[in-house]
């Protein structure tokens, strides 16, 4: 999962970073402000934004708009010490309003995990699969499967949103710190590695191909 953190100080957003690697596979960008919050969601697609309130209501206003415009799904959570305008929040499509504890990163990275727990999972168990995304660790009819590094990242990935196909820019977007600098083949090679190694011990293939749009996972 990408996530971007908007008006937060370096140190607190690797805090929370640590906080949420307990909970996802998770890479975390920060913006300065709005302005160059935009920059970043001009290039890259993000599962959830969180902001810190900066009190200019048109600035976050048209940056939400945007977001959303991108990505409908994309989740906005906003830190505020403004309890009087959540109402006003709400009203401009953001998800969840933050306004308590806002200098504790482990309760914000367990705020942000209620909001996306729909989505995401620390555990996925199927029949006799087991993919533990906490661990880094496959079992397949209580036997490790060995995936290490992208590959299991990208299974895990896909696992966690079974059914849905995702394009090989979203996959890079999603899971590579330095999205720009990674090419497509670099996604088909770990595809083939993943589809090579669990078809040895599943005897059929968990990830398929959707013509012209992408990969999805299927048991």
């Amino acid at each position: 999962m990408r996530i971007l953190t908007v008006g937060f100080d370096d140190e607190y957003v690797k805090e929370l970073e640590k906080e949420l690697d307990k909970y996802f596979i998770c890479i975390v960008d920060n913006a300065k402000d709005m302005y160059d919050a935009t920059n970043f969601t001009d290039f890259r697609h993000y599962e959830l934004v969180v902001i810190v309130d900066e009190g200019i209501k048109f600035s976050l206003e048209r940056y939400v708009n945007e977001v959303k415009k991108k990505k409908s799904e994309t989740k906005i959570i906003i830190l505020t010490s403004n309890v009087r305008n959540q109402k006003d929040f709400f009203d401009l499509g953001i998800d969840d309003v933050i306004t308590h504890h806002i200098e504790h990163p482990d309760l914000i990275a367990a705020r942000v995990l209620a909001n996306m727990r729909h989505l995401f999972g620390t555990q996925v168990n199927i029949d006799k699969l087991v993919i533990d995304i906490a661990n880094k660790k496959i079992e397949f009819d209580e036997k490790i499967v060995s995936l290490n590094g992208k590959t299991f990242d990208i299974l895990a990935y896909l696992a966690l949103r079974k059914q849905r196909v995702f394009s090989k820019d979203e996959i890079i977007n999603a899971l590579w710190e330095e999205p720009e600098y990674v090419s497509d083949n670099t996604v088909e090679v770990a595809i083939n590695q993943i589809r090579k190694r669990l078809k040895s011990i599943l005897g059929f293939q968990v990830i398929h191909t959707v013509r012209r749009r992408g990969y999805k996972f299927s048991y």
